[in-house]
């Protein structure tokens, strides 16, 4: 594989789940003529990032990972030829979840993501929370690919894409409904250099609420065989506007540069990080909304 293009749609939503269908699959034509492999939609798209303090209506407004809404996008990435990233509310028990379902380009649903860190300081604490991270090897008209997905406030834990990387991911998918902001931005580009894997980061456009635009994509390459010194490893920046932004990924080049450079799991010392995986959290970091 040379290059993987992936489209960011970085689209206002509707205000219905049948407009955000109607839009999506509109701009999934769009951007399968701008030659895209993949397709991704900012967070939540089905809602719009939506979510009622009502129960019974954040229920209402949740569909399953079968539902009309999501297979109609599996049988448009099957006519495409082209995978897509959908993501919805999902309706779940014992409350909805907020995932991220990738669709293979022969309308397969080969990764089924839910929200691990949802923002429980605020409405996404009406939610479930996902309890894994998962890889899955996608087959492209360029070749396979290893693709690994978190979402938003996932960026903001280091071990949410190291976990990732673990597993074999070399690019990964990252729907987005905040502000894109120099610290938010930084944390992806961390992400990329730590781990040495391709991020893709899709956000809402300015005008829909708390959101501003700057979809952005990352190669992980930091030091090119050309290059006397460090690259930024920013493939590109959106600003603020709607539109399909395409990240062009040279996952070969990827692939090589991780096959030699000192990140990733080359020089790592697990046996020394027991203190990562302990539960107990002490002052100042107590929070009385904290859920497990």
């Amino acid at each position: 594989m040379k290059n993987l293009k992936v489209a960011l749609l970085q689209l206002l939503s509707e205000d219905t789940l049948d407009g955000n269908l109607k839009k999506g699959m509109r701009y999934c034509r769009k951007a399968k003529s701008m030659g895209a492999d993949i397709a991704l939609f900012p967070e939540m798209w089905s809602v719009g990032y939506h979510i009622p303090e009502d129960i019974a209506e954040l229920r209402r407004s949740a569909v399953s990972a079968d539902s009309d809404f999501v297979n109609s996008f599996a049988q448009l990435a099957k006519e495409l030829n082209m995978a897509i990233g959908i993501t919805f509310l999902e309706d779940y028990e014992p409350s909805p979840r907020n995932t991220l379902l990738l669709i293979d380009r022969f309308g397969n649903k080969v990764l089924t993501y839910a929200k691990v860190h949802t923002c429980d300081f605020g409405e996404e604490r009406r939610l479930t929370a996902g309890d894994d991270f998962y890889v899955t090897n996608l087959n492209t008209e360029q070749g396979n690919v290893k693709i690994g997905a978190m979402i938003c406030f996932d960026r903001e834990f280091p071990e949410s894409a190291r976990i990732l990387m673990l597993k074999g991911a070399e690019i990964i998918l990252v729907p987005n409904a905040c502000p894109m902001e120099i610290n938010r931005l930084s944390q992806l580009r961390a992400r990329a250099f730590e781990n040495m894997v391709g991020i893709a980061t899709v956000n809402y456009p300015q005008g829909q609420p708390d959101c501003n635009g700057h979809s952005s994509a990352f190669d992980g390459i930091a030091y090119g065989p050309a290059d006397s010194g460090s690259r930024d490893t920013r493939i590109f920046e959106a600003d603020e506007r709607e539109g399909i932004f395409i990240a062009d990924y040279p996952v070969d080049e990827i692939r090589e540069y991780r096959s030699h450079e000192v990140h990733g799991n080359a020089y790592r010392h697990p046996q020394k990080y027991k203190l990562l995986v302990a539960e107990s959290i002490e002052e100042p970091f107590i929070r009385s909304d904290y859920r497990k």
